[in-house]
């Protein structure tokens, strides 16, 4: 049920960097939280450059500003912190590996929604129950 949202620099990335982007994103919750394969919610975002703002240098980083981008996820709030260090580090790894960009590039923001918060269709909260399912 996360749903990922890529806020990425205008005209960078192919159109099969993109799918492989996406793909990368899908494959990081198979991954680090062994969440379903079809369970793939995705926005990519293209921004030029006067959109699109990351420090090239917080946190000791060294960003590329013509490469880095922005990361957000909504994942279900009951994951323990373990569950989240495992997913960043699955995107960080696999978005790299997809895309060619530098691990600084990678900036990743975890948005914890309670379950019962998210509605997969047909008007229906199908998490109402608390329970969560993986």
């Amino acid at each position: 049920m996360p749903v990922f949202e890529a806020h990425i620099p205008a005209g960078r990335f192919s159109r099969q960097e993109k799918r492989a982007l996406a793909d990368a994103l899908n494959r990081s919750l198979v991954e680090g939280l062994g969440i379903p394969e079809d369970d793939r919610f995705i926005v990519l975002s293209e921004h030029g450059e006067d959109e699109l703002f990351l420090s090239p240098t917080f946190m000791d980083m060294k960003r590329d500003p013509a490469s880095a981008m922005i990361i957000t996820v909504l994942v279900g709030a009951h994951r323990p912190i373990e569950d989240k260090s495992k997913l960043v580090a699955a995107i960080n790894r696999l978005v790299v590996e997809a895309v060619g960009v530098s691990p600084d590039d990678v900036f990743v923001a975890l948005i914890p929604v309670p379950n019962e918060n998210f509605s997969f269709g047909r008007g229906e909260l199908q998490l109402a129950d608390g329970k969560p399912r993986w």
